[in-house]
């Protein structure tokens, strides 16, 4: 019998912590988890999965006003926010119930409850439980920072939004990323005025500047303010709810709910770390190897906690890995070149490998083709939004490192893209595919 409770110890259930727990007991580890919220993680139980599920009811508002033109006729049209929002809550319960079913189903032994860790190979449980372990994983993800200004406790986060009584009639957003951005296409959609507040004068740094700025164009054309270069100074409430943020470099900006979007501080707090020796960034992040260990022998971590890079499917990968390497005698790590990300804002965009300014300054010679088209539908609806594509390449052998673009559906089209961009093929091989016609998917082998 082995010394310890248990082979392998995960402390958060989220989609890295659950993939670790259940390839490890495929390996014949005895494993526990420990989840002190709800199992799936972020990104199923207030991220990414109930956030497209609002982009989806958003899209409706266009879609209905659209569909006059392709002759139907809709009448005593009007949206119930609480329907959605019921909606989408009932169906993170299912989520939360398959994601449990999947821990269960490989007998991994699962303790809601906190966990923080008490020594190389052990956790104490919030009931005052000590449990020993072989082998100790860190997989608590991240959380939404709040900036510290006076009058921060009158905003929300991205976590607060989907339990929402009613629709806000004027909702300011404070920060330029992804999880701002796409919130404001669902308000906005939503019938809500919106506004970005954001200390710097640039939205989604790290994606390519020419398709950030073609969002930014279409989005002040559906109604968005941008209130840029705009640090907060403080945030106060009046009685009758109207909530005033005063900022440096212009006028109060008046909302009636402030959402804090200004990026995400890995949970590595209160877990115990410090005091069992595990090494921290600056930033909070457990520092690991390629392997995902820490300085702790017995103590590894995958995900956002590590803030390598905060993807739901890095942190799967991650998992994945990790219990291959440590149960199943298959080291392996994770390669993190050419990632694919989108964001689904109103259109949404999407893009792999080097925007045109990386690409600029690693390889000097570049070439750039791009197609700005006006999607089909829109043609019909008489929306003059139109689409851009983008790819670059290396302009000496002709490969292509990167692919951006801004369409309906270009998260879709782009997934399949990155496997081209993966597998290092040319512009030439490109041209050489023949176009699937209509579609605007066709685009990306029409390219000049």
């Amino acid at each position: 019998m082995s010394e310890f409770d248990f082979d392998l110890f995960v402390i958060g259930a989220g989609s890295g912590g659950v993939r670790a727990s259940r390839i490890a007991a495929s390996h014949g580890a005895r494993v526990a988890v420990a989840e002190e919220y709800r199992v799936g993680g972020t990104c199923v139980i207030r991220g990414c999965v109930p956030k497209k599920m609002l982009v989806y009811g958003a899209h409706f508002a266009e879609d209905l006003h659209a569909a006059a033109r392709f002759g139907w006729t809709l009448e005593g049209v009007r949206f119930d926010w609480k329907t959605l929002r019921d909606n989408v809550l009932a169906d993170v319960d299912r989520l939360n119930g398959l994601y449990q079913q999947t821990l269960d189903g490989n007998k991994v032994t699962t303790f809601h409850e906190r966990a923080r860790i008490s020594g190389p190979h052990e956790v104490t449980l919030a009931s005052g439980r000590k449990v020993s372990a072989g082998t100790i994983l860190i997989a608590t993800g991240s959380w939404p920072m709040v900036p510290e200004v006076e009058g921060a406790e009158h905003g929300i986060t991205s976590n607060e939004v989907f339990h929402l009584e009613s629709l806000p009639k004027r909702v300011a957003i404070a920060g330029g990323g992804y999880i701002a951005n796409e919130f404001a296409g669902i308000f906005n959609a939503l019938g809500c005025d919106v506004t970005i507040v954001n200390r710097s004068d640039r939205i989604l740094r790290g994606y390519d500047d020419q398709i950030v700025d073609r969002l930014k164009q279409l989005s002040e054309a559906k109604g968005i303010t941008f209130r840029l270069d705009a640090p907060f100074e403080r945030i106060e409430k009046a009685a009758d709810g109207t909530i005033t943020i005063h900022v440096k470099n212009g006028e109060p900006i008046e909302c009636d709910l402030l959402v804090f979007a200004v990026g995400r501080k890995p949970m590595s707090f209160d877990l115990g770390l410090e005091e069992v020796g595990v090494a921290l960034s600056d930033k909070g992040a457990v520092i690991v190897d390629e392997h995902s260990r820490t300085n702790i022998p017995s103590i590894h971590a995958v995900g956002d906690v590590t803030d390598r890079v905060q993807l739901t499917p890095v942190a799967i990968r991650e998992g994945h890995a990790f219990a291959d390497t440590v149960f199943g005698g298959t080291p392996r790590t994770v390669d993190y070149g050419c990632i694919p990300s989108a964001v689904f804002s109103n259109p949404p965009l999407a893009g792999v490998g080097l925007t045109e300014e990386e690409a600029r300054r690693r390889l000097g010679e570049v070439k750039v083709y791009t197609s700005d088209f006006r999607p089909m539908k829109n043609a019909l609806t008489g929306n003059p939004e139109r689409s851009l594509y983008k790819m670059i390449c290396d302009g000496a052998t002709g490969r292509v490192v990167g692919v951006h673009m801004i369409s309906p559906e270009a998260p879709e089209i782009l997934q399949v893209v990155a496997v081209a961009v993966k597998a290092g093929l040319t512009k030439q091989q490109f041209d050489d595919t023949v176009a699937l016609h209509p579609s605007m998917a066709e685009e990306l082998v029409l390219l000049k």
